[in-house]
């Protein structure tokens, strides 16, 4: 059993290393804005937490491989101390890129003796959340790298082959009529037990909902370009008053990375600039777009638990949706003790909750109970718009 733990977790470990395998030295270091890791970050953090959360803990052998790799690499955890302020860690052209690969190295390979060991089922479900976390941060790498790429006048080519964002062409205004009645909502098992989730996709437990209809298939470029035409980012009765601040303060005027050159609309993807495509889900939109475009189309944004009733019969997978359910605690929630018990629960505030998944999500991260979340204007994840009524 250890030794298939072993295998998947050098497949995911190499996985991250094979998103990097395209960036130059230059790359790594590079943190435009808070919300975007420098990749040399990423490598750094996902191997922390192997390093912290298990091999100094419960690893007799294990010989740390830098004192100050804890403070540089800890993210936001209070229990294991002191680190690198969030918006600084671009900052740091020390320890450099091939040092950080030396200590993901070193923690890889006493990671695969102590796998060869007996493991406690905690000890292991804990390896399993390592690995899940590491799965989020490769979609966190693609987009960083995505963000980072695109504030470069140049519009550089991260791989020319891998057009990632622009996956599942789709066209219909079809609505799935859902009944009225209860519904099973949340994660069926146990956090860090047999089938994974995270904590904030527990307890299960069953909702009312009232009879609704919600969209087949994701709103498209095509479609939110009517509403850009329409003059929609300066009609404020349709704004939020945060959101109708936050357009004016920002000046926004289209999705993040649209360009409007020679009359034609583009977009930058991994790779590159390219012209929309009228018939793809629109991306890279914030809650109080979605939340002004539904307004304009005279409809509404489901709740996260309208989304996962009617999940089963929806096209998703292609970009993460926004709901209008803030982000909070199921009935039942209870936060872990120690660090593991900061992964989730302290963020449940101040939050709008995503459903489903992207096309840069890690295998294994697309159920539909999964709840991703962000503040309502962040916008540089795969984010897309499915309506209801």
């Amino acid at each position: 059993m250890n030794m298939n733990l072993l295998e998947k977790y050098m497949a995911i470990r190499n996985h991250t290393e094979e998103i990097c395998k395209p960036l130059k030295t230059e790359d790594y270091v590079v943190q435009p804005i808070v919300d975007v890791s420098p990749p040399k970050w990423h490598i750094g953090h996902t191997t922390w937490f192997f390093e912290e959360m298990i091999l100094k803990k419960f690893f007799a052998d294990y010989r740390q491989f830098n004192e100050d790799y804890c403070f540089l690499f800890n993210s936001y955890y209070e229990s294991v101390g002191e680190r690198v302020v969030r918006d600084m860690r671009g900052a740091l052209s020390r320890p450099t890129v091939k040092d950080v690969y030396a200590y993901r190295k070193h923690v890889d390979e006493n990671m695969a003796g102590f796998l060869q060991t007996d493991l406690s089922p905690d000890v292991r479900a804990l390896v399993i959340l390592g690995l899940n976390h590491e799965q989020q941060h490769q979609e966190l790498l693609l987009t960083d790298i995505k963000y980072s790429f695109s504030v470069n006048p140049t519009f550089p080519v991260y791989k020319a082959d891998d057009v990632i964002c622009e996956r599942g062409a789709i066209a219909s205004n079809e609505f799935i009529q859902v009944p009225a009645g209860l519904y099973d909502i949340g994660y069926k098992g146990g956090f860090l037990g047999e089938g994974f989730c995270f904590d904030n996709e527990l307890a299960a437990h069953k909702v009312y909902l009232q009879e609704f209809a919600i969209q087949k298939e994701l709103v498209t470029n095509g479609e939110y370009l009517e509403f850009i035409e329409d003059k929609g980012y300066e009609a404020f009765n349709l704004w939020h008053s945060d959101g109708w601040a936050w357009v004016g303060n920002e000046n926004v005027q289209s999705p993040l990375y649209w360009h409007h050159i020679d009359g034609e609309w583009f977009h930058f993807t991994l790779g590159g600039l390219k012209k929309i495509d009228p018939k793809l889900p629109v991306t890279h939109v914030s809650f109080y777009e979605a939340f002004a475009y539904a307004e304009w189309r005279g409809l509404r944004l489901p709740t996260e638990f309208e989304w996962e009733a009617a999940a089963d019969k929806l096209n998703w997978g292609s970009r993460w949706e926004w709901t209008h359910s803030a982000y909070l605690p199921y009935p039942g929630f209870h936060r872990a003790a120690g660090a593991v018990g900061e992964y989730n629960g302290k963020f449940m505030i101040n939050q709008m909750v995503l459903r489903g998944a992207s096309a840069a999500t890690s295998p294994g991260h697309s159920r539909k109970t999964y709840r991703n979340f962000f503040q309502p204007p962040l916008r540089w994840q795969y984010t897309g718009i499915r309506l209801a009524k």
